[in-house]
C-alpha cells in the first residue's frame, strides 16, 4: 500500500477549519497537539474534554446547559450531556456565516427543472410545514414519514418534522411496498408524504399503487400528504392533502421545540437482507455534535463551500449530506439515475453547480474508471478540492484514477462507518497525506481498533473492527427495545462493553486503515482469513468481468473448505476454462494462491440491497441449503430475482452431491 497521491500544502493550518480548531483549543484550553496522531489519541482519552471542545468550538445552540460531559462512559448505555435540552433542527437553521438571500440549497433531477433555496426561503418553508404538522395535532415524540427522493421538500419535512421534537423516517420511493412496511409498521407513523412518482434516467416510474398499498398497511396513519413530483398537476389521490396544503402560509412563527440530548431525532435501518430491517434510532445531540465534527474538521466544509453526495433519502449519506447547512455549507442535491444519459453526468453536474467536495461512492467510481471516462474532460472541474468515496472499500487503482482523471490537487477521501453511528469513524482529514488503497486516518473521538481472534489489539494485521470507547453518535437505542436486548446482540455480544462493527480492518503503524469486508462473511482458508475486497479488485479488474461475488463454505471436518466464485460477464460472453484459467492466474499473481477459488460459476446478476451492497451472507445461506425466503428478504435486495440462480445452483449441487 502506499504510494502518496496527495500531500496537504504548507499552510494547512492556516487554511483548514481544523487549523482554527487547534488554534482554538491552544487559546482556550491551552493545549498545544503536535501532529494528528497526538490529536487523535487525546480525542478517545479525554471523552470529556474533546466532546465539550466541539459543544464549545461550534457554539451549539442549547436551551438548558449540561450538567455534565459524560455521566456514564460504559457500553451500551453511555449518557452524553446529561441535563442538556436543545433541538437539532435549531442548529441547522443557524446557518453560520449564511446570509438570507445566499443559496443553502441546491437541487437537480430528472424529473423537474432545478429548484434553489436560499437561506431566508429554507427556513420559511420549514416554518410553514412545522405549523401545518402541528395542525395535524403532531407533538414531541410523534412519528412522520416520507416516502419521498432526495429532494427539497424531504428536507424541510426532515427539519420541520425535528423542529417540534417528532421523530422523522425516510424510505426512497423506489423501495417496494414490503419493505416499506416492514420498516414504517415498527415505528407505526401518524403522518404520511409521499410522492406519486418519479423519473428515473428518461423513464417515468409511478408509486401511487405502492403509496395506496402503503397506506392500507399503516393504520396509525391519520393524515396523508401526496407531492405532485410526477405530474405537478394532478389531484391528490382521495383522503390525502397536497404538499401547498401542508405548507400553507400563517402567521406561526418557527419554534423550536427544546428536548434532551438525546431524545429521538430520526429512525434509520439496517438493510434487513435477513429478518426485519433493525430500527436504529438516533439522537438530536449526538447527530449534531458528530456531524458538525465530521463535516467541519475531517471534510472542511464552511460557507464557501458546496457539498454533494450521490444518495438516496434510504441510506444514511442523506442524513449526513443535510446537516451541511449546520456548519454553514450549501447542499446539492441530485434525484436520478446517475448513470443518464451517461457516466459523465454528475461530473457535469458539479460543474454546472460549482460543487466543491463531490461525495459518491466506490462502485460509482470504479465504473467510471472501467468505462475509460475522464471527468475533467467532459466537465470543469476547477472548483472541486475534496472527493468522498464510501459505500465500499476503493482500491487502490481507484485512487489512482482519481488522481489521474478529476484533478491532481484535490484530496480524495475514502470513509468507512455506517448507519449505526450515520458517520464515518474512519476517514480523512486536511492534515495529513493520502495513500493509494488506503483510509487516512481514524476519525476524531473515535477509538477504533482491530482485534486478533483472541480479543487482543493488533497492528498491522487484519483484525474485527471495533470501537473500544462510546461516541455521541451511537445509536440511543432500537425502536420498541425496551430492554435494550436487540441492541446488545447486534453490537456488543461478542466482546463485552466492546462495540463490534462487523468489518475487516487492518490498522497500520501510521494509523491509516485498509477494510476488506464483511467479518460476517469471511473467507477463512486453513485459518488463514482473508477479506472479500480485494478479491473484487482483482476479479473485477478484468475488462470481461462485470461483477463477482465470492463465498467460502467451511469444511465440518476442519479443512479448507470450498472457495466459490461466481462472475457476471460482459455482454455475449461464456465463461470457457480459459477464461477461468485466466481469472486464477490474475488472483494467484496479484493476491496469493490461497485466494485462488476451487470453482468459478457464471451468473447473470449478484445480489445487491438497495443501497448497491453485495450479499455475501445470503448468498453463502442459500448455498448451504437456507430456503430463498428465508435467507434475504426479497423486498430490501435491488434484483431479488438473482437469488434464484444460487438457490438452483445449490440444489443441482446437493442432488449431484458433486460441484456442477
Amino acid at each position: 500500500m502506499g504510494d502518496v497521491l496527495w500531500t496537504p500544502p504548507a499552510d494547512v493550518r492556516e487554511r483548514s477549519r481544523i487549523g482554527g480548531y487547534l488554534r482554538w483549543l491552544r487559546e482556550h484550553r491551552g493545549l498545544d497537539f503536535a501532529d494528528y496522531d497526538a490529536l487523535w489519541r487525546w480525542s478517545v482519552t479525554d471523552l470529556d474534554g474533546f466532546w465539550r471542545s466541539i459543544w464549545d468550538h461550534f457554539e451549539v445552540v442549547a436551551h438548558t446547559a449540561p450538567t455534565a460531559t459524560l455521566a456514564e462512559r460504559g457500553m451500551p448505555g453511555a449518557r452524553w450531556f446529561p441535563g442538556a435540552t436543545l433541538n437539532y433542527a435549531e442548529n441547522v437553521l443557524r446557518m453560520p456565516g449564511r446570509a438570507d438571500d445566499d443559496p443553502v440549497v441546491i437541487a437537480h433531477g430528472q424529473t423537474r427543472a432545478p429548484v434553489t433555496l436560499t437561506a431566508g426561503e429554507l427556513r420559511e418553508q420549514v416554518r410553514r410545514v412545522a405549523a401545518g404538522l402541528r395542525r395535524f395535532g403532531v407533538t414531541a415524540g410523534d412519528r412522520v414519514a416520507a416516502y419521498a427522493p432526495n429532494i427539497p421538500e424531504t428536507y424541510v419535512l426532515l427539519l420541520a418534522t425535528a423542529s417540534l421534537g417528532a421523530i422523522f423516517s425516510s424510505c426512497a420511493p423506489e423501495f417496494g411496498t414490503r419493505s416499506v412496511t416492514d420498516r414504517w409498521q415498527q415505528i407505526e407513523p401518524t403522518v404520511l408524504v409521499a410522492v406519486d412518482g418519479y423519473r428515473y434516467g428518461d423513464k417515468p416510474v409511478d408509486r401511487r399503487a405502492e403509496v395506496a398499498a402503503i397506506r392500507a398497511a399503516l393504520p396509525s396513519v391519520r393524515h396523508t400528504v401526496s407531492i405532485g413530483y410526477l405530474d405537478p398537476v394532478g389531484d391528490p389521490p382521495v383522503g390525502a392533502l397536497g404538499w401547498a396544503e401542508l405548507a400553507a402560509p400563517t402567521d406561526e412563527p418557527l419554534a423550536f421545540t427544546p428536548v434532551p440530548f438525546d431524545h429521538p431525532l430520526y429512525v434509520l435501518y439496517s438493510s434487513g437482507t435477513t429478518g426485519l430491517p433493525k430500527p436504529i434510532v438516533h439522537g438530536h445531540g449526538g447527530i449534531l455534535l458528530e456531524h458538525l465534527k465530521m463535516l467541519a474538521l475531517h471534510h472542511d466544509l464552511g460557507p464557501a463551500d458546496r457539498f454533494f453526495w450521490f444518495t438516496t433519502t434510504g441510506w444514511m449519506m442523506w442524513n449526513f449530506l443535510v446537516s451541511g447547512p449546520a456548519v454553514g455549507a450549501t447542499i446539492v442535491l441530485f434525484d436520478g439515475n446517475p448513470g443518464h444519459p451517461d457516466l459523465g453526468g454528475l461530473w457535469r453536474l458539479a460543474a454546472e453547480t460549482g460543487t466543491t467536495y463531490f461525495g459518491t461512492s466506490a462502485p460509482f467510481l470504479l465504473a467510471c474508471r472501467k468505462g475509460g471516462l475522464v471527468p475533467r474532460e467532459v466537465a470543469d472541474l476547477s472548483a472541486l478540492r475534496g472527493v468522498g468515496s464510501t459505500g465500499a472499500p476503493l482500491p487502490a487503482e481507484g485512487f489512482t484514477w482519481v488522481y489521474e482523471t478529476v484533478g491532481d490537487g484535490l484530496q480524495l477521501q475514502s470513509l468507512s462507518g455506517g448507519t449505526d453511528v450515520c458517520t464515518g469513524f474512519v476517514g480523512g482529514v486536511p492534515l495529513l497525506p493520502v495513500h493509494a488503497g488506503e483510509i487516512t486516518c481514524r476519525a476524531l473521538g473515535a477509538k477504533v481498533e482491530a482485534r486478533s481472534a483472541d480479543g487482543t489489539p493488533v497492528i498491522g494485521e487484519l483484525g474485527e473492527l471495533v470501537i473500544t470507547e462510546p461516541m455521541p453518535s451511537m445509536p440511543v437505542g432500537f425502536w420498541n427495545d425496551p430492554d435494550g436486548t436487540r441492541y446488545r446482540e447486534a453490537y456488543f455480544d461478542i466482546y463485552p462493553g466492546v462495540w463490534r462493527h462487523g468489518d475487516w480492518i487492518t490498522i497500520n503503524d501510521r494509523g491509516g486503515c485498509v477494510i476488506t469486508g464483511r467479518s460476517d462473511a469471511t473467507l477463512n482458508r486453513g485459518g488463514v482469513r482473508l477479506g472479500t475486497a480485494e478479491f473484487y479488485s482483482v476479479v473485477e479488474g478484468l475488462d470481461e468481468v462485470v461483477d463477482s461475488v465470492v463465498v467460502h463454505l467451511e469444511d465440518d471436518e476442519g479443512g479448507a473448505g470450498e472457495l466459490l466464485l461466481f462472475v457476471v460477464l460482459a455482454e455475449g460472453l461464456k465463461l470457457d476454462d480459459p477464461m477461468r484459467a485466466k481469472i486464477c492466474r490474475e488472483l494467484r499473481t496479484a493476491l496469493s494462491p490461497r485466494h485462488v477459488p476451487d470453482e468459478i460459476h457464471q451468473v447473470r446478476a449478484v445480489p445487491r440491497t438497495l443501497s448497491a451492497k453485495k450479499l455475501e451472507v445470503p448468498v453463502k445461506k442459500i448455498l448451504t441449503g437456507t430456503p430463498v425466503d428465508s435467507a434475504a428478504a426479497k423486498g430490501a435486495l435491488a434484483n431479488p430475482e438473482s437469488l434464484t440462480a444460487f438457490a438452483a445452483f445449490a440444489q443441482r449441487r446437493a442432488t449431484d452431491n458433486t460441484p456442477a
